[in-house]
C-alpha cells in the first residue's frame, strides 16, 4: 500500500521491514504507527462505527487531533484559535438542497 503512495507523492519514502530495514535516513514508520494507534483507539472507543463514505472525515478529525496534541506543546487556547480560524466562513449542512 505504501509503495503505491510513494508513486503519487514525491516526498513519500518507504522502508522494507521484511529485509530488517526500519530506518533509512530520516525515513521510518514510527509517525504513521503513532497516528494509526490514536485513530484505532478513537474509532473503537468513541465512534465504534464508520461508513466508508465518511472515513475521510474521521481521518481528518484524527489528523487534527494528532497534529495539535499536548505532546507538541500546543495548549487548549492555541488549539481553539486554530480550530476557529479553520472553520471561519464554512458551513456544513446536514442535507444538500
Amino acid at each position: 500500500m505504501y509503495r503505491r503512495l510513494a508513486k503519487k507523492y514525491a516526498e513519500h519514502m518507504t522502508v522494507n521491514h521484511s529485509a530488517e530495514e526500519y530506518v533509512r535516513g530520516e525515513t521510518y514508520t514510527n509517525t504513521i504507527k503513532g497516528f494509526f494507534s490514536v485513530f484505532k483507539r478513537g474509532m473503537k472507543g468513541i465512534y465504534q462505527q464508520c461508513g466508508s463514505q465518511h472515513l475521510h472525515r474521521y481521518l481528518a478529525e484524527f489528523d487534527f487531533r494528532y497534529n495539535y496534541r499536548a505532546a507538541l506543546e500546543i495548549d487548549d487556547n492555541q488549539r481553539t484559535d486554530d480550530t476557529l480560524r479553520g472553520i471561519s466562513g464554512k458551513r456544513l449542512p446536514y442535507r444538500r438542497d
